[in-house]
């Protein structure tokens, strides 16, 4: 096929789901000539599984996007249908935020925001191959048609496109999520270039027509009645929610599951890939929790547009009639009509143990990896690795610093940190329960964490800035007049450390107080309620930080250093952590070792 050159961009993005639509637009904010390509337009922020955006660690994740100029949480605001905040019940650390989507509303506005975006320019096309130099260093991409474009630098973010293959029962057959094209020349090609790649494996439940389902027989989840914006950018919004409703499987729908576990495509020994244990099929479930009587079922809404459900909890890769057999089991589907079957899908991945912090691939220079191509899952894991890898591509072509958040700072350090430095042997998913600081990484002060930072690199534009500045100032002096301010004796801020008292029932007695937006309340009450436990959390931190500071040069042969392991030696000499907090997190690596690495830096120190 004759090549045909048709320009030079900075930054080639391959794949426009959720981490290519955020690594575009963060290399276009920071000024790099941006090119996106997505094999069908209709898949531009598809959501191919679950039509929500949050959920418990996730929504700290989008929290986060947003505070670093990030479009995923302004989206989800815009085109949301009902919003929860979940674990209220439990500490601030674990509230998580998580709204109900219409997917196409979400998709046609995060399209059209990458339509907008200066630098950016969104294009329909198959990219089948990444051209390198002698160097390993990217020099174009090419696309089925044979048209090429020079660029210097690419980040990959191909989802579940990378040779998927799609199962049901015992039919299976080669194909994208949705029925959409597969991507197949790129993985045989990037294979034999000596990328190492390995197959896992992710599933959808049924959609259903509402029309067929009786919600009389289930239980209404009740929405928030004061919605939580997801972005900093929104002070508070106000529309009619649409509902979810909940139902169970039974011994009916289990017996049905078990009796056909020979057909199911995952028991079957079709299925090569590893799926997630945190969201597993329907038959997992029954087979791995024999003594559970019931699971749950979330019936919830497509969107505004369609008759659609979606029956989340409910994956499966059970043929067709057995689907229909175990879903008409269940309370309030016993004439369910299925539009879409359940099905399971394997793709291609990378191991993440391949890339460094910045997300760059160790072998192959200005190859950036984001998304389920490192191995996680969810659409906010992926938006937030595409953020992080959009930034340090533009970084690394102007040869600056990489952009690296650490454990300490937000739920995007812990998530890239654990792929990068653990590694995953499933499709990894974030929760709050990773992150050994949590009560510091909150949703509701994401901004506080992150937004200087972004600010710093120029992800962060000038209105989000000011705004940033002027609630900060808000909340920081309306704390010192909490402190000042007394009342019998005690100061507001001391009276609001009760357990029983709140921001707001404190108003009778403060009359003279300010008018806040919501969110400044919240982060107020939280930092002066847990005043004292946030203190020690810091003083844990100062201690995580010492080691993370400590860095370890890059050409360490760590084979010299008298005293290691060999499993030690081995596993560092692989990962080439860039500083001893790094180091003491890989696998096999201890705290003996540790301590021999510290006598070595400073006999390094010494010496020079």
């Amino acid at each position: 096929m004759e090549k045909k050159y048709l320009g030079k961009y900075d930054i080639v993005v391959i794949g426009a789901g959720h981490a290519g639509c955020e690594a575009a637009l963060a290399a276009a904010r920071m000024g790099k000539k941006t090119l996106v390509f997505s094999i069908n337009l209709e898949a531009v922020a598809n959501m191919f599984c679950n039509p929500a955006i949050g959920g418990t660690g996730k929504g700290h994740l989008v929290r986060e996007i947003d505070a670093l100029g990030g479009y995923m949480g302004q989206c989800i605001d815009k085109t949301f249908i009902s919003s929860r905040m979940l674990n209220r019940s439990k500490g601030p650390a674990v509230h998580s935020l998580r709204a109900q989507a219409d997917k196409r509303k979400y998709h046609e506005e995060m399209k059209r925001h990458l339509e907008k975006m200066p630098n950016l320019f969104l294009k329909q096309g198959e990219v089948i191959d990444v051209d390198f130099d002698e160097d390993n260093r990217v020099k174009g991409v090419m696309l089925k048609t044979g048209s090429y474009y020079e660029c210097d630098a690419v980040i990959i973010a191909t989802g579940t496109f990378l040779r998927g293959k799609i199962f049901i029962g015992d039919s299976n057959y080669f194909s994208g999520p949705n029925g959409l094209a597969p991507s197949m020349e790129l993985a045989d090609n990037l294979k034999a270039k000596g990328f190492e790649l390995r197959r896992f494996k992710t599933g959808t439940p049924c959609r259903a027509l509402s029309s067929s389902i009786d919600f009389s027989k289930m239980e209404k989840q009740e929405n928030d009645e004061h919605v939580v914006p997801f972005s900093f950018m929104n002070d508070n919004i106000d529309k009619e929610q649409e509902y979810c409703y909940l139902t169970y499987t039974n011994a009916d729908t289990h017996r049905i599951l078990r009796d056909n576990f020979s057909r199911s495509a995952l028991f079957g020994g079709d299925i090569e890939g590893i799926g997630p244990r945190y969201c597993p099929s329907i038959e997992s479930k029954v087979d791995r929790f024999a003594d559970k009587s019931r699971h749950q079922c979330f019936v919830e809404p497509e969107g505004l547009s369609t008759e659609e459900m979606y029956l989340q909890g409910m994956s499966s890769s059970m043929p067709e009639d057995v689907q229909l057999a175990f879903y008409k089991s269940m309370a309030g589907l016993e004439n369910i009509e299925i539009v879409r079957p359940a099905y399971a899908i394997e793709y291609d991945c990378i191991d993440p143990l391949d890339i460094k912090l910045n997300l760059e691939h160790r072998k192959f220079k200005g190859f950036f990896c984001a998304g389920q191509f490192n191995g996680s899952s969810g659409y906010e894991e992926a938006a937030a690795q595409g953020l992080m890898a959009g930034a340090n591509a533009a970084l690394w072509l102007d040869h600056k610093d990489p952009f690296i958040i650490d454990r300490s700072e937000g739920y995007i350090g812990v998530l890239i940190d654990d792929l990068v430095t653990k590694g995953t042997n499933e499709p990894y998913r974030i929760m709050t329960s990773r992150a050994e600081y949590r009560l510091v990484l909150r949703q509701d002060n994401a901004d506080d964490r992150l937004t200087e930072r972004g600010r710093e690199i120029g992800l962060v534009d000038d209105e989000r800035y000011e705004r940033y500045l002027r609630y900060k100032k808000l909340k920081e002096d309306e704390k010192e007049r909490l402190k000042s301010t007394k009342y019998k004796g005690q100061s507001l801020a001391e009276l609001l450390k009760h357990p029983e008292n709140t921001y707001d029932s404190l108003a009778e007695i403060d009359p003279d107080r300010p008018e806040l937006p919501q969110f400044v309340k919240t982060k107020l009450e939280v930092e002066i309620k847990y005043e004292g436990y946030i203190s020690k959390q810091l003083i844990q931190i100062e201690r995580f930080k010492k080691l993370e500071k400590k860095g370890l040069p890059g050409d360490i042969d760590y084979n010299d250093i008298d005293g290691l392991r060999l499993e030690a030696q081995e596993k560092l000499n692989e990962l080439k952590p860039t500083s001893v907090g790094q180091a003491s997190r890989i696998s096999g690596v201890s705290p003996a070792d540790i301590n021999v690495i510290l006598v070595y830096l400073e006999k390094l120190r010494r010496s020079r």
